[in-house]
């Protein structure tokens, strides 16, 4: 047996490793032991990320308890896994640090099934997000478990990611290649991984007095379990990759780039990432440029390069200018790049054996609990893109169904802030009810046109997402003193929603600048943006509200058929004969009602390419 004692808050704590079947023998003893006790801390180390790559491999299982922790070989096989397992199923409860992760490491390559350990886990990553989500850079402690083990266990916490990637330099690894290269007996890599599942089983009784103090609901903490745990059963479902149609969206997309660049080249930008050679290259063809970077620097972000190339936040023309040819070509060119170094290369380097892509989903990414999709970032593609969606397949025999809700970010917010004649409208305008054109008909009487209705549309979505009157003008094509007239009207008709916004402001500036969320969730806010306090309202139920459809979408027994939850949809591989009753099905678990207001959803059957429901043949 190899040993590693260490301080953690004054303590002397124990690594062990070991070596032996007398070791493993002592190891399952001390399990039965501990394990009826207390809640045991578990973590895996592995050879990266990409879990369901076919080169991906499993390292070593840890558990243990404040005091003791055992880091278990499993890359050494025979007994060893069987002690790793026998552990696994004689615990009674586990504490994980980013439990989703370690989950589906665990299904995939030892063979212990998601649905037997989510039940009995508990994520303290997961308990920080609900007692602050944001991140260092936001004003947060973040949701690491260094930085928590730091703040509320030891402010000797060492940084075991750092120590351990200047270990990988040492040996000629990088970050990437050290967790599979180092090996196997290092000192540094024992101790720290061991050290981690103490550190999460010190953690754990910390975080749930600070909920308690802070007078989170225990039915929330499970709540967001429960939605992990169908998160990661999702993502370990996946969907079929099309490898042929995507080498050959790789070789498009690096083609397209580089006809672009050419473009961009003929008005003297030399490289399309240089911010500075295409401001210079704008002025020089007469545009003007007035936002500026923090550094001072001249803003060409994409949202003013949009703007220039007169088209809206899904590359449709808006209509109001003459198009800019080098801000088109930029853009255009720094997408293709982009789409095919994170998309296209991305399937590519993650397809497991049978040809399945497995994006990571995250439950509970964004301060307001939004989920997310990453590796690739699906979240991030424009509604109208069929490109990088057509390389997604349903099962042999499926076609795709995705189910969305209508107007949710319209119907939350009239139902938070008792909108009156935002709900009557909901209430009595039946399936075909187009909120902005009943929003422009009460503005403008009945004869109101779809230029208006596209005005108020952006007004409106400027109060859910905090956007100010610069920002709609560009999104519209709108003139500002148009937006601004707009806002001024829309606060006459719907008052409400001015004085909600308002009193969640006051009622933040007396809990620490906290908004709570209608289901209890704490939302921090920033100084110098209470006026977010709506959009972080709003984006918080109406995320919660797709959490309550995907239990009732797991109710129903449809979870085996989900594949994504993706802004306020969800994607489902079905079979194609029964398609149509799949869809109603669906529709029928994204239905609600929420304060008085009516949420539902529509389903569309597609093709067997997710790419199907925009536009592409198959």
């Amino acid at each position: 047996m190899r040993t590693y004692d260490h301080s953690v808050d004054g303590d002397t704590v124990r690594i062990n490793v070991p070596e032996t079947d007398n070791d493993l023998r002592e190891f399952m003893s001390w399990m039965r032991i501990a394990a009826p006790r207390e809640p045991i801390g578990l973590d895996t180390e592995t050879t990266g990320l990409d879990i369901f790559s076919p080169t991906y491999g499993l390292r070593t299982v840890q558990f243990g308890d404040r005091h003791t922790a055992w880091v278990i070989h499993w890359e050494r096989g025979g007994r060893f896994v069987e002690a790793a397992l026998f552990a696994l199923r004689i615990g009674r409860q586990f504490i994980i640090h980013n439990a989703p992760f370690d989950w589906l490491v665990l299904d995939r390559h030892a063979g212990y099934p998601l649905e037997e350990l989510a039940p009995k886990t508990t994520d303290t990553k997961l308990k920080a997000a609900l007692i602050d989500p944001r991140q260092p850079q936001e004003g947060g402690r973040g949701v690491g478990l260094k930085p928590l083990s730091a703040h509320y266990v030891d402010p000797g916490a060492p940084d075991t990611q750092g120590d351990l990637t200047a270990v990988f330099r040492s040996l000629g690894l990088t970050k990437a290649t050290g967790w599979a290269g180092i090996d196997l007996q290092h000192p540094v890599y024992n101790l720290y991984a061991g050290l981690d599942v103490i550190y999460a089983a010190r953690l754990d009784p910390c975080l749930t007095g600070e909920l308690a103090r802070l007078g989170v609901r225990p039915a929330l903490v499970q709540y967001e379990h429960e939605i992990a745990r169908m998160g990661a059963i999702m993502q370990r479902a996946g969907l079929v990759l099309d490898t042929e149609y995507v080498h050959t969206l790789s070789a498009t997309l690096r083609e397209e780039e580089a006809k672009y660049a050419v473009v961009a080249a003929r008005y003297g930008v030399e490289s399309v990432n240089s911010g500075a050679q295409v401001a210079a290259a704008l002025l020089a063809m007469g545009e003007t440029l007035t936002e500026r970077t923090e550094s001072g620097n001249l803003k060409v972000d994409k949202a003013v390069l949009l703007a220039l190339a007169d088209l809206d936040r899904d590359w449709n023309r808006i209509g109001v200018r003459t198009p800019n040819p080098l801000a088109e070509a930029v853009l255009r060119a720094k997408r293709a790049g982009k789409w095919c170094t994170t998309y296209a290369d991305t399937f590519l380097e993650t397809v497991d054996a049978d040809g399945r892509c497995h994006p990571f989903v995250n439950t509970l990414q964004a301060r307001t609990g939004r989920m997310s999709i990453t590796r690739p970032a699906l979240q991030t593609l424009p509604s109208s893109d069929f490109m990088i969606r057509r390389a997604l397949l349903a099962d042999e025999g499926h076609v795709i169904v995705s189910t969305d809700f209508q107007a949710i970010e319209m119907r939350v917010l009239a139902a938070l802030a008792n909108v009156k004649r935002m709900k009557e409208g909901f209430v009595s305008g039946g399936d075909k009810f187009d909120i902005h054109m009943y929003t422009a008909q009460l503005i403008k009487g009945e004869g109101a046109t779809q230029k208006q209705r596209k005005i108020f549309k952006g007004a409106g979505f400027g109060k859910v997402y905090g956007g100010g009157v610069g920002t709609v003008a560009r999104q519209t094509g709108a003139p500002e003193h148009e937006i601004r007239q707009a806002f001024a009207e829309y606060d006459r008709v719907f008052p409400e929603i001015k004085r909600a916004s308002s009193r969640w402001q006051r009622e933040a500036r007396n809990t620490g600048l906290v908004t709570v969320s209608a289901t209890g969730r704490r939302l921090p806010l920033d100084r110098n943006r209470m006026y977010a306090v709506v959009n972080y309202q709003c984006q918080s139920a109406a995320r919660d509200v797709l959490g309550q459809a995907m239990l009732n979408v797991e109710q129903a027994g449809l979870l085996p058929f989900t594949r994504l939850p993706i802004h306020d949809e969800l994607v489902a591989s079905v079979p194609k004969a029964e398609a149509q009753d799949y869809a109603r099905e669906f529709e029928r678990c994204m239905t609600m009602d929420l304060f008085g207001v009516p949420v539902t959803a529509g389903a569309e059957v597609g093709g067997r390419s997710w790419g199907s429901l925009y536009g592409a043949d198959y």
